[in-house]
């Protein structure tokens, strides 16, 4: 088969690009032809496609009110991205579209496209975007479904996307495109990684496609070395933002009075708030910042943490950090909130916090500092041995196949 695969990034910058790459990977494997449909950037891998790519649109710099709003309507529906869709559409003529993240920049244009030509969507929903603007269902950093039912007005009125009232009025409009032109309802098979994000899609009713949990798979190339004895230090690694609960997990951690350090890896925009905190709380000496890492340094400093900490208080859906950590064989703690709690086994693989609660946290953090070297380490050994059962490409590929072939049969 040949399948043609769309998200708006096209170098990794995150979960959902992790999991594009890797399916690209895993489907070549299988023998199927992967193409790709994205947008410019410097960063991205090449591909014989990117002459189809849509021009770069970043709406997190500042604009001058004419660039404003000529980027608002590309943001609402993309004429350049339907353009350039179609010619590849009738150009190489894939079987199957499987969209990622196509929402702002790429736009609902191409689903569009996509009818007009008969070629079955998968859509695999890795963020909330369907039922919330924001894609976080966070309102100034508390957990917020007002948008749930339709009403995306709320967005707006309470300036929900990055505290900016000409933001959040463009994510409301752009929600209420997509409810209109019944973008969703124009999808064949919606793939969600979590049990939590397939309920709050089904609550919201804005799809009469089939839903269907699939956990995410780990990389073909992940390597479950045996698992060694749990290391000096509490481990922190991730974007330093609201959503990731990195202040409230600081201000546990010094709560909690332990003496093993916490280290702190990562980069985002509360990096100088995140240092004034450390220094307020005196615990320059305890809590390490050691800025961004990834790839074999990351994963060395993953191998020797002690318990990794990955504690976000928003409806996140099965991150892929949680999973390295477990496949590295790493107790974790988590925030029982969103799709997290369903990768983690409280008490077995590690615990689960209340989120937003200082108190509870520091208590998590507590039992784990005061548990035996040998009880982490069965814990570590128990979240591999979970990751390599649940998080398999094999079983992944299979499931996925098999909804190819049955939207392709229906076709």
């Amino acid at each position: 088969m040949k399948i043609l695969l769309v998200n708006k990034f096209h170098y990794l910058n995150g979960g959902s690009e992790t999991y594009y790459f890797a399916l690209a990977e895993l489907l070549k494997e299988r023998g199927h032809e992967v193409i790709f449909f994205s947008m410019k950037d410097e960063r991205n891998i090449s591909c014989k496609q990117e002459a189809y790519f849509v021009e770069n649109v970043n709406y997190n710099t500042k604009m001058s009110i004419p660039q404003i709003l000529k980027s608002s309507l590309k943001l609402l529906y993309s004429f350049e991205a339907k353009r350039k869709f179609e010619k590849l559409l009738t150009e190489e003529k894939p079987d199957i579209i499987h969209l990622n993240i196509f929402q702002s920049q790429l736009t609902g244009s191409i689903v569009d496209v996509a009818c007009k030509k008969n070629i079955p969507m998968v859509y695999t929903a890795h963020d909330l975007k369907t039922v919330c603007p924001t894609y976080l269902m966070l309102n100034h950093g508390k957990t917020c479904e007002k948008c749930l039912n339709g009403k995306y007005f709320h967005c707006f009125s309470e300036s929900c996307m990055k505290n900016s009232k000409m933001k959040s009025l463009l994510a409301s409009l752009e929600a209420y495109v997509y409810k209109y032109r019944k973008t969703y309802k124009k999808l064949n098979y919606i793939i969600t990684p979590s049990k939590f994000h397939k309920s709050k899609i089904e609550e919201a009713g804005i799809t009469e496609a089939p839903i269907e949990h699939i956990c995410n798979f780990l990389p073909v190339n992940t390597k479950y070395l045996p698992v060694e004895m749990p290391g000096q230090y509490f481990l922190y690694f991730g974007r330093l933002s609201v959503e990731k609960g990195i202040l409230t997990l600081v201000k546990a951690y010094a709560k909690a009075n332990i003496n093993r350090p916490l280290y702190i890896v990562g980069k985002g925009p509360l990096e100088a708030e995140l240092k004034e905190l450390v220094r307020r709380l005196n615990l320059e000496a305890k809590i390490k910042l050691l800025g961004f890492k990834k790839g074999e340094e990351l994963q060395n400093i993953i191998k020797k943490s002690y318990c990794v900490c990955l504690t976000s208080e928003c409806y996140e859906n099965a991150p892929y950090s949680v999973m390295e950590a477990m496949a590295a064989g790493k107790a974790v703690i988590v925030n029982n909130i969103g799709g997290v709690p369903e990768l983690v086994v409280d008490g077995k693989t590690g615990y689960i916090a209340e989120p937003f609660s200082v108190d509870d946290l520091a208590e998590k953090i507590k039992k784990m500092d005061s548990n035996s070297i040998e009880n982490v380490y069965e814990m570590g050994k128990c979240a591999q041995q979970i990751a390599k059962e649940k998080f398999s490409s094999v079983e992944y590929i299979n499931k996925l196949e098999k909804i190819y072939i049955d939207l392709c049969n229906d076709k």
